[in-house]
C-alpha cells in the first residue's frame, strides 16, 4: 500500500503481498481464511500459483481496471481498520504476531524472494540492476531470504559474475563505512545460469537451482528483463512454463522501450498477456523512480499555498525540460532505430506530464493515481506536425576541441534523418488545463544536462510594480521549479525589494537545495523500484492502458515524420538547440525558462 514516505529499511524487510487475479477467462475464484493464505482456482496455465502466501491478514476486493483486467487489492492497513471489521472480514487475524505483522511490513519467516536478472551481462544490468539491488540489501531493505540470478547466453561461473558484478558495487550509502564485509555476503547470494532465452529446457534447469536456493520455503519470483524487447516474448513463455513459482507468485519488469508506436506496443502487450496478468507485469520508467518526481504528488496534494494554484487560472504555461551535454558516440545504433521522441518524451516526459496534471486521486492506492493518469493522458489532443521542431546536432569546434556530428557515430547510417532534439507543444482538453502549453524539449549534444519542471504562473493584473520591473514582463512572473537532475532542488522565484532607500525590485529565489537540506543520499530511481517490484506496490510503474493512450498521442506524429522524411533543423555540439525551439515557445507568448541571463543564479 502506497504511504506518504518510504519505509524505513532498516527495521524491517519489505512486504511482498501478491495482487494476482485470476485472468478473466476464469473468473471464479476462492478465498481461504486460514492465516491468510488465497487460493485461485481455475487459472490458465500461467504465472499464477496454486497458492499465494500473504505476509499479513488484508481485505482484499476486486477492482475492474480500465484496461479490462481485474485484479484484488489491499486499501487499508490493520491499524487504520477497526479490528471487528478486520474479524468480519474475507481474512481473518488469527494471532497477535499478524497485527503487528500488517504494520511491520515483513515477509514470512517461510517466504523467498528470487530475484532473476535476465540479460545479466548487459551494461544496464552491470551498472544499474546489480548496484541497486546491494543498496538495498545493504539498507536492509531485501527479505531475509532471497537470491540473485543472473541469466544469459555468455559462458560465465558463479566467481567469474560475482567478480564482474564487484566491478560496478559501490559504498555510496555511507562512505564513512567500510562495507566490504556487506559487499561480500551479499555476492555470496549472486548466482549465474547460462543459457538461451527461447529455450524451455534451459529456464528448466534454472528452476531447478532456484529450487534448490529456495530451500522447500514458499518461493516468490521476480524476473528483470535487461534484453531487447524483440526477445521479450520468447522469455516470459519459456520462463512462465518452466520456471514459475508453484506455490508464490511470480511477476516480471519490463524495461523500455515498449514497442516503436501503437501497433507493435500492442503486440508487444498481447504476447506478454498469452502467459501473464496485467499484475504481474511491471512496465518500468526508470524516470518515475526519481525522488523529485516522486516528490510531485507531496508537493502539490499536502501543500495547502499550491493546490489551489494548481490550474489554468493562475499557471500560464509548463515547460518539461531533458538535455544531455553529451551524443550517442558509438552508441547511436540502438538509439538511431528509435530517436530522442520514442527514447525520451513518448515515456519519460509524458509520464511526468500525467502525474504533474492528474486530478486529485480517490487514495494513494496504486490503481487510483494511475486511473487519474489515464484520464488526463485520454483528455490530450493527438500532436500536430506545426506544433513540433526536431533537430539533429552536428559537429562544432570549440576551445580547439572538435565535437563529432550525430552522423560521425559509426553506428548511425550517414544519410540518417533520426532527430536528437525535438520541442513540442502539447495540450489538455479538460476544464483544470484548456488553453494551457504543456510544452516539452528534449536532446542530446546541448550546452547542459538537466531535467526539471518549469511552472510559469500568470502575470500579476494591474501590478503596481510594473515600473520598478521594466518592460520584461516575463522576467517579473513567479515561477516554480522543480530540478529533477542533477542536484536535485525546488525553488521559488519572487519579486522582491532590492535593500536600501530606493524602490529597485530584484528577482530572487525561496529555495529548497536538497543536498544543503537533508544530509541522507537520494537513492537511485531503480532502487526505489525494484523494491516496489518485490513489495507488490505498481503506483509507479505503467499500466497497459496508460501505454495505449500514450502512444495513440504520438504515433500519428512518428508515422507523419517518417513518411514524409522530414529533414531536422542541424544545431551546433554543444548549442542550446535549434532556433525553431524559440520560434515554437514564441507563437504560445511563451519563452524557455531555461535560457535567461539569470542561469548562473540558479
Amino acid at each position: 500500500m502506497a504511504t506518504l514516505s518510504s519505509p524505513s529499511c532498516h527495521s524491517s524487510s519489505s512486504s511482498s503481498y501478491s495482487r494476482v487475479a485470476p485472468s478473466s477467462s476464469s473468473p471464479s475464484s476462492s478465498l481461504s481464511g486460514n492465516r491468510g493464505r488465497i487460493t485461485v482456482s481455475s487459472v490458465p496455465k500461467r504465472f499464477l500459483p496454486k497458492k499465494i502466501s500473504l505476509p499479513s491478514p488484508r481485505y482484499w476486493n476486486v477492482t475492474h481496471m480500465q484496461d479490462g483486467a481485474v485484479t484484488a487489492r489491499a486499501p487499508l492497513l490493520a491499524n487504520e481498520t477497526p479490528l471487528k471489521e478486520l474479524k468480519d472480514g474475507l481474512l481473518s487475524i488469527t494471532s497477535a504476531d499478524e497485527i503487528t505483522d500488517v504494520a511491520g511490513s515483513k515477509l514470512d519467516e517461510n517466504e523467498t524472494v528470487s530475484i532473476t536478472v535476465v540479460g545479466a551481462s548487459g551494461d544496464l544490468a552491470k551498472k544499474k540492476i546489480f548496484p541497486a539491488l546491494f543498496a538495498l540489501y545493504y539498507e536492509d531493505c531485501l527479505p531475509k531470504h532471497f537470491t540473485v540470478f543472473g541469466y544469459a547466453r555468455s559462458k560465465m561461473t558463479d566467481a567469474e559474475l560475482r567478480t564482474m558484478v564487484s566491478r560496478t558495487l559501490t559504498c555510496r550509502i555511507d562512505k564513512r563505512e567500510n562495507c566490504n564485509e556487506k559487499m561480500e555476503q551479499f555476492l555470496a547470494r549472486c548466482f549465474y545460469h547460462s543459457g538461451q532465452y527461447d529455450s524451455e529446457d534451459n529456464f528448466t534447469e534454472l528452476d531447478k537451482k532456484l529450487n534448490e536456493h529456495e530451500g522447500g520455503r514458499v518461493s516468490n519470483r521476480l524476473f528483470y528483463l535487461s534484453i531487447p524487447p524483440n526477445i521479450f516474448i520468447n522469455v516470459v513463455k519459456c520462463a512462465s512454463r518452466s520456471a514459475s513459482s508453484s506455490n508464490g507468485w511470480t511477476r516480471v519488469i519490463v524495461e523500455k522501450p515498449f514497442g516503436r508506436d501503437s501497433e507493435s506496443s500492442a503486440a508487444l502487450t498481447r504476447g506478454l498477456k498469452e502467459y501473464l496478468v496485467e499484475d504481474q507485469i511491471f512496465r518500468i520508467d526508470h524516470y518515475l523512480g526519481k525522488e523529485l518526481v516522486e516528490n510531485l504528488s507531496v508537493l502539490r496534494f499536502s501543500n495547502l499555498i499550491f493546490e489551489p494554484l494548481w490550474s489554468r487560472q493562475y499557471i500560464r504555461n509548463v515547460q518539461f525540460i531533458f538535455s544531455e551535454d553529451f551524443g550517442t558516440e558509438g552508441r547511436g545504433g540502438y538509439f538511431d532505430s528509435y530517436g530522442i521522441i520514442r527514447d525520451i518524451m513518448q515515456n519519460h516526459l509524458l509520464q511526468i506530464l500525467a502525474l504533474f496534471a492528474m486530478e486529485t486521486p480517490v487514495s494513494l492506492d496504486a490503481e487510483d493515481i494511475r486511473n487519474e493518469k489515464v484520464k488526463v493522458l485520454r483528455s490530450m489532443k493527438p500532436l500536430q506536425l506545426d506544433n513540433v521542431v526536431i533537430g539533429q546536432y552536428k559537429s562544432h569546434t570549440r576551445g580547439g576541441v572538435k565535437y563529432p556530428a550525430y552522423t560521425d557515430d559509426e553506428t548511425v547510417p550517414k544519410d540518417s534523418l533520426t532527430p536528437t532534439f525535438a520541442a513540442a507543444a502539447l495540450f489538455i482538453d479538460n476544464a483544470r488545463w484548456d488553453g494551457v502549453p504543456f510544452l516539452m524539449k528534449a536532446g542530446k549534444a546541448l550546452h547542459t544536462r538537466r531535467a526539471e519542471i518549469r511552472v510559469q504562473f500568470r502575470h500579476v493584473p494591474g501590478n503596481l510594480y510594473n515600473r520598478s520591473l521594466g518592460m520584461d514582463l516575463d522576467r517579473a512572473t513567479n515561477e516554480l521549479v522543480i530540478r529533477v537532475q542533477p542536484d536535485e532542488a525546488i525553488y521559488l522565484k519572487i519579486n522582491n525589494k532590492v535593500p536600501g532607500l530606493g524602490m529597485r525590485l530584484d528577482r530572487s529565489n525561496l529555495n529548497l537545495h536538497y543536498a544543503a537540506r537533508y544530509s541522507k543520499e537520494i537513492p537511485d530511481a531503480y532502487e526505489r523500484l525494484l523494491l516496489d517490484a518485490i513489495e507488490g506496490e505498481r503506483r509507479l510503474f505503467i499500466r497497459s492502458d496508460e501505454l495505449d493512450a500514450a502512444w495513440s498521442l504520438f504515433t500519428p506524429l512518428l508515422k507523419e515524420l517518417e513518411e514524409k522524411k522530414t529533414i531536422p533543423e542541424y544545431y551546433p555540439y554543444g548549442s542550446r538547440g535549434p532556433v525553431g525551439a524559440h520560434y515554437l515557445a514564441a507563437r504560445y507568448n511563451v519563452r524557455w525558462g531555461d535560457i535567461n541571463t539569470e542561469h548562473h543564479q540558479e
